[in-house]
């Protein structure tokens, strides 16, 4: 029987809640899947920082190298400690694993309703490709006399042939596979004459490889009125890092709820582990409470098993979520029901 060797990072917040879920639904496709889940739980995060004062320990990079994927709850404890100490991890786990490939999908789910007027289901189906190992997220710049009226940031982006090249053919070869086969790159060259350029022409040398598949360029501004307006004409959005970030959240939005929406960090040749997380962040206004939405965490466990190879395992994930929203009996609040975390994934357990 397979076994498959997954670390597991709840994190902070809600974090604690919906990985909880997700561990549910995993050992239970497992269990009919015929496949084992060997699961590490670590306590990184605040509650590590508490003991330590650190959220992570000194070498964690090589206690994950073993594992054949990470699965991540949320981080973030505000209240606490800076967002930028505790995603400090996150996002040196994208870089040095090379997990260069964020895919997050954004599907309206039948009976979910979408904020967006007069849309349906079939109108809001996308998938966001976000570059996730350079682009603006590299940590280059610095303060000088940042305590002084003379104060200065410099914070600069870097973008390589190669990680432009790479996540635009990863777009395409998704595209592809996908019914509508369509590609957006979601650029800013009319203001960003380097960088967003840059992205431009790399586009434009590799789209001829791809006849089959039908191209289009937005700019990003435009692009958030597009996704309001007419979500329905995009199919792949390819995006730099942070606008990978920032389109993502409104995709989730427009699905409905961003506790549907899943998420997966690859290293597509499979060098070091992959990373899977729902888009939310710790939401520590609700931790605690029972009202998190579980299911973009349980969505983003069917990512991880997909990618592990469990395809079928997968699938049927997906459509013990796609039953329960559709049924309407045990939801959450953000989808207009009234059961908790546990309750949600107890039943996608059982479904399963």
């Amino acid at each position: 029987m397979k076994t498959y060797k997954i670390a597991v990072y709840p994190g902070d917040g809600i974090g604690l809640e919906v990985t909880t879920e997700a561990v549910k639904a995993m050992q239970a496709a497992a269990v009919t899947g015929g496949f084992e889940l060997d699961l590490t739980e670590f306590d990184w995060g605040h509650r590590y920082w508490k003991k330590t004062g650190q959220v992570v320990p000194e070498g964690y990079l090589d206690t994950l190298r073993g594992f054949q994927a990470v699965y991540l709850g949320a981080i973030g404890d505000p209240a606490n400690l800076p967002d930028h100490v505790t995603i400090r991890p996150l996002i040196e786990m994208r870089q040095k694993f090379d997990q260069y490939a964020c895919v997050r999908p954004a599907k309206l789910f039948p009976g979910v309703r979408t904020p967006l007027a007069d849309k349906r289901p079939a109108d809001i189906d996308l998938v966001v490709i976000r570059e996730n190992s350079e682009g603006e997220y590299i940590d280059a710049g610095g303060f000088f006399k940042d305590t002084t009226p003379d104060g200065l940031a410099l914070q600069t982006a870097v973008h390589t042939r190669k990680g432009v090249e790479r996540i635009l053919r990863f777009g395409f070869d998704l595209a592809r596979k996908r019914p509508r086969q369509r590609l957006t790159l979601v650029t800013k060259s009319n203001a960003l004459k380097y960088s967003m350029v840059f992205w431009d022409r790399v586009f434009d040398a590799v789209k001829g490889d791809y006849p089959d598949v039908t191209v289009d360029k937005c700019h990003v501004d435009a692009m958030c009125m597009a996704l309001v307006q007419t979500p329905e004409r995009y199919d792949v959005l390819v995006c730099s890092n942070m606008f990978g970030d920032l389109i993502s959240d409104l995709t989730g939005a427009i699905s409905g709820s961003i506790g549907l929406a899943p998420s997966a960090n690859l290293n597509p040749e499979r060098l070091f582990p992959s990373l899977f997380e729902p888009v939310h962040g710790s939401a520590p206004d609700i931790a605690g409470k029972g009202l998190a939405n579980p299911l973009a965490a349980i969505r983003s466990a069917a990512m991880m098993l997909d990618f592990l190879g469990e395809s079928q395992a997968a699938t049927r994930i997906e459509q013990a979520v796609l039953n329960a929203v559709c049924e309407r009996r045990v939801l959450t609040p953000d989808l207009g029901g009234t059961a908790t975390t546990a309750q949600v994934g107890d039943d996608i357990a059982r479904r399963l």
